[in-house]
């Protein structure tokens, strides 16, 4: 068995898009290996800022022989046909094809033998189109070249066996010839290094001062910076984001520390650390009680006889002017107030067809004092949620936002508290973005929560109202996320309030509060399918209609997960759905059978307990539903198995006499009807 080798080797590929373009790679030759009958082992992908390498172990050197039958025309048929067959089958003689009975006739069949060829003769062509097709977010073109890529591309290593493979890329200026050769690190091992194999590849590029591997550069820089912060008396900021970004920088991680001047450390944390990790991609170092330390690590792409003191003296000057900036902006912001930047959102179109941030404050404070009153949260809630609502989006006028927009809502909170405004105030301006994702935190604070849910569900009806819904993979204004934010301040704050009635008191009309509600429902089953919850048992239970209450409905659904879980829950799931079959056969031939149950036709034992038993279980599952205890109402309908179970197994549902048979069905669909106090058990799978 053998291995095929592959690197492209260019100038600095965007961090973000290495690992991306290292699997494509790798999904498009294997791919392509597979079409051509070439099978492997293994395959693996490495990138590093100027390099993509692919090895794929394990291939055959030689192709395997392939044998093909072709059926032909039936034995007498017209020479045109013969003809025909022949060409198609690469026969010349109508001698050299079989013939077999086939049990409908004697047909003619061409065997057609193909010696497998060597695999390094297809690897050419399957390289060649495998870089061609590779999906760059953006390319560019270089020199006299039609060839279009992400950076200009310099080498490219083939190898199969130890063998280079034959074979050129066409730039459609000029080519560029498969060979053995790649360089080592640009300025520490600069010059080509000749290799035979993965093995020597991965020893020769080490040597040169390359870490091929991404995970182990992850593990050098990490390791690097925590000893380095240690060595200060700090802890490293965890920041996995900017640790995979870092990895992309370098080939040869060298982990340094600088210091940040004492005349910046009274600019917010956020505003330094933000500055840091996205204009110049340093660490931030914390004390052990989590506040910003005066220090940072930046991980440099080498070595340097000094140790790095230029290094760090360089990158502590570009932050000194960067923070210069930031501070500058922090003292100016400080002068205004809030409420006078407020006016200033006049000038901000929101969206063309949705007016300014003036207007959509509007909206947001008002349904924010709706959702307060909603809840019954006291008056000061109400006061403080309108004030923090109508500040929230102010911050977006300061130099420090427009500098660094990442800090919206937290430069808020601070001019806030600055101020003298409310704590609750200060916080709910930070907290009225969150949760932002579904690792998020998510307010617990009764003001932040409020405007929090304002601010989505204004954005959903907005939305919504002038049809800029989600459509498959496309939601640009974030729909989705907004959506399961709601869901998720609802159900983690066991919020109790209707929904439907938030959207109307935000302006929904009825075919967008339709509309939107069902979106809701399927955010929701999303999320609850991601945390292990059947997604038929939440069917189950939306299907009755009118529940737009999310605590309710979960404390439904886990109660019906319950109660499925029992073999009392399993049994009467079967006798249900059972049930619900031979009603829906007989009612296309009759109509429902939905009438009270005439007790003076019961005639068989089981039939008379299992209506006893569904007008006891009706009496005690619903004041319990009434009262929202949904697991003493599944205790209720679990005592329903036994009768149904005798009565299915000794009552002919489809008795000779007209009377007792539609009596009976008005049975069945008394179960249908008292299951359904809960959920729709037609809905769950099983």
């Amino acid at each position: 068995m053998a291995e095929l080798l592959i690197e492209l080797f260019m100038e600095e590929i965007p961090a973000r898009m290495q690992v991306r373009a290292a699997d494509d790679f790798k999904r498009l030759v294997t791919d392509k290996l597979s079409a051509a009958g070439i099978a492997f082992t293994k395959a693996e992908a490495h990138s590093t800022p100027r390099r993509l390498a692919l090895l794929v172990d394990g291939l055959p050197t030689a192709q395997a022989d392939v044998r093909e039958e072709k059926k032909g025309p039936r034995v007498g048929s017209p020479e045109q046909a013969l003809s025909g067959f022949l060409k198609s089958a690469g026969l010349s003689s109508i001698d050299q094809a079989e013939q077999r009975d086939t049990g409908k006739g004697v047909f003619y069949f061409a065997v057609i033998e193909k010696k497998g060829g060597a695999t390094i003769d297809a690897l050419p062509g399957i390289i060649d189109a495998a870089i061609r097709e590779l999906p760059w977010p953006k390319s560019m073109r270089w020199g006299a070249n039609d060839f279009m890529w992400v950076r200009p591309l310099h080498s490219i290593l083939a190898l199969f066996d130890g063998a280079v493979i034959p074979g050129a890329l066409d730039l459609g200026g000029k080519s560029i010839a498969y060979g053995n050769q790649t360089e080592g690190h640009r300025f520490l091992s600069p010059g080509a290094l000749t290799v035979s194999s993965y093995a020597d590849y991965a020893t020769k590029l080490a040597a040169a001062h390359v870490v091929l591997d991404r995970e182990e550069r992850k593990r050098l820089i990490l390791a690097g910076a925590n000893k380095a912060a240690a060595a200060e008396g700090f802890v490293l900021k965890d920041d996995p984001g900017l640790l995979e970004e870092v990895a992309g920088l370098v080939e040869w991680p060298v982990v340094l520390t600088g210091a940040i001047d004492n005349q910046f450390m009274d600019v917010p944390a956020e505003v330094l650390t933000t500055s840091m990790r996205t204009h110049q991609r340093y660490f931030a170092l914390e004390t052990a009680d989590g506040k910003l330390a005066p220090r940072f690590v930046v991980v440099a792409n080498r070595s340097t006889i000094d140790g790095g003191k230029a290094v760090i003296a360089g990158n502590e000057r570009v932050l000194r002017a960067r923070l210069s900036d930031a501070k500058f902006f922090w003292d100016q912001d400080l002068k205004v107030k809030l409420a006078t930047r407020v006016p200033g959102l006049k000038d901000i179109t929101f969206h063309a067809k949705l007016g300014t941030l003036a207007q959509r404050v509007e909206r947001i404070e008002a349904l924010s004092v709706a959702i307060a009153k909603a809840l019954n949260w006291d008056a000061t809630v109400v006061e403080q949620a309108a004030l923090a609502a109508r500040l929230s989006k102010s911050d977006l006028t300061t130099g420090v936002v427009g500098e660094f927009p990442e800090v919206q809502g937290i430069m808020g909170r601070y001019v806030a508290y600055h101020e003298g405004l409310p704590a609750p105030v200060a916080e709910a301006i930070a907290d009225h973005y969150k949760p932002l994702g579904p690792s998020d935190r998510v307010p617990t604070d009764k003001v932040s929560v409020a405007v929090a849910l304002a601010e989505k569900i204004d954005t959903l009806v907005a939305f919504f109202g002038i049809d800029e819904k989600p459509t498959g993979s496309r939601d640009p204004f974030a729909l989705r996320r907004a959506a399961l934010g709601v869901i998720r301040l609802i159900v983690e704050n066991g919020l109790r309030v209707k929904l439907g009635a938030l959207l109307m008191a935000a302006g929904a009309k009825d075919a967008v509060t339709a509309d939107l509600l069902s979106f809701f429902n399927d955010r929701l089953k999303v999320s609850l399918k991601e945390k292990g919850v059947r997604h038929d048992l939440i069917d189950a239970v939306l299907a009755l209609g009118g529940e737009d209450d999310f605590v309710r409905l979960l404390a439904r659904v886990e109660a019906l997960s319950g109660l499925i879980a029992t073999d009392d829950g399993k049994n009467l799931l079967a006798a249900s759905k059972r049930a619900s079959n031979i009603l829906r056969i007989e009612e296309k031939k009759d109509g429902p059978h939905d009438g009270a149950v005439d007790a003076g036709l019961l005639t068989q034992d089981e039939e008379k307990a299992l209506a006893d038993a569904l007008v006891a279980a009706h009496k005690q599952a619903a004041p319990l539903i009434e009262a929202e205890d949904f697991t003493g109402a599944m205790a209720a309908f679990a005592a329903l198995r036994a009768p149904v179970d005798a009565f299915f197994e000794k009552v002919t549902v489809n008795a000779p006499e007209a009377p007792v048979r539609a009596n009976r069905l008005r049975l069945l669909s008394q179960i249908r009807a008292t299951l359904n106090l809960i959920a729709d058990f037609s809905k769950i799978e099983g």
